[in-house]
């Protein structure tokens, strides 16, 4: 059945750039809701959800605003794991990206087999040891993947779901120097725009879907982060980098992705209309984001 419970997350613990909590406002009133329609799927709930900051939010380490993206994302887990029980696709729209730590956790308390497709141009996988900023959108893979060790005690509910082997990166290329060790080490799948210039987009997903689902049965999660895209395409975000996807590239990982028949999840992260220069840089940087969640959801064009 084509369902789908869209949950809006206007949620910016995770990074010190404020905007990014009015993303998922934005992409619903571009139409989002009629969108989805129009492709035959039934909106069975859309609601955001509300995030409170705690009154005393002390660093943890390194790690800025702990305890508001520990039980903010926690929240998120248990709505996405609610949805998936009730037979509809969960479509979590951001927020920052440390949002993930509660939609992978929610996926893969529901799909245990799931893989992971995470198309960023930052791995996000700095442990809270490793990590430049402090800032938690730059950690949530590491978090479920159960490299955070010592686990700080705020994050002890998240489980280590997610095998090295069962997460594919495309679009890469800002890494820090932790990360890529992390990469290395873990032999985790990871294809920066290199790869795609080297051997085109298709092969290049091709290939990361052999590495974490290659016998095609396993349930997928796509984690988006609108930076994937070259900020011509979505300039709109906290964090460009010059030379990413093009929307036609993004937008086949998606139709690629929906082929299959194995998607069971998607997030869409980090559209911040407050950083658009003009109300032009703000509407690319939406509708690329609806045309990618459009993608990933069956649209095609013949």
């Amino acid at each position: 059945k084509k369902n789908v419970a869209i949950l809006g997350c206007p949620f910016n613990g995770g990074q010190a750039r404020s905007g990014v909590e009015t993303g998922p406002l934005h992409v619903l009133e571009h139409g989002l809701e009629q969108q989805l329609q129009s492709l035959d799927w039934t909106i069975t709930s859309c609601k955001n959800l509300t995030f409170t900051p705690p009154a005393s939010d002390p660093d943890e380490g390194k790690l800025k605003r702990p305890r508001f993206v520990s039980e903010s994302t926690r929240k998120v887990a248990s709505e996405v794991a609610d949805i998936i029980k009730s037979g509809s696709f969960p479509l979590t729209i951001g927020g920052d990206h440390s949002l993930a730590i509660g939609t992978v956790s929610g996926v893969f308390s529901q799909f245990p087999d799931a893989c992971l497709i995470w198309i960023d141009a930052h791995a996000d996988i700095n442990t809270p040891a490793s990590t430049p900023s402090g800032n938690i959108h730059g950690c949530p893979v590491s978090f479920v993947m159960g490299l955070a060790d010592p686990c700080p005690p705020q994050f002890e509910w998240v489980k280590p779901l997610l095998a090295a082997n069962k997460v594919a990166y495309i679009g890469l290329r800002d890494v820090d120097s932790g990360e890529r060790e992390i990469l290395k080490k873990h032999n985790i799948a990871a294809y920066s725009m290199h790869h795609v210039d080297k051997f085109g987009i298709g092969k290049v997903v091709e290939m990361a879907l052999e590495r974490v689902n290659p016998d095609g049965s396993a349930p997928i999660h796509l984690s988006l982060d609108i930076d994937a895209l070259d900020p011509q395409h979505a300039p709109a975000t906290g964090t460009p980098v010059r030379g990413g996807l093009s929307l036609r590239e993004a937008c086949y990982i998606c139709e690629a992705l929906a082929e299959t028949g194995n998607l069971v999840s998607m997030d869409i992260m980090e559209c911040n209309p407050v950083l658009g220069i003009d109300e032009r840089s703000v509407t690319s940087t939406i509708s690329a984001a609806c045309s990618l969640v459009r993608c990933a959801m069956g649209e095609t064009l013949l």
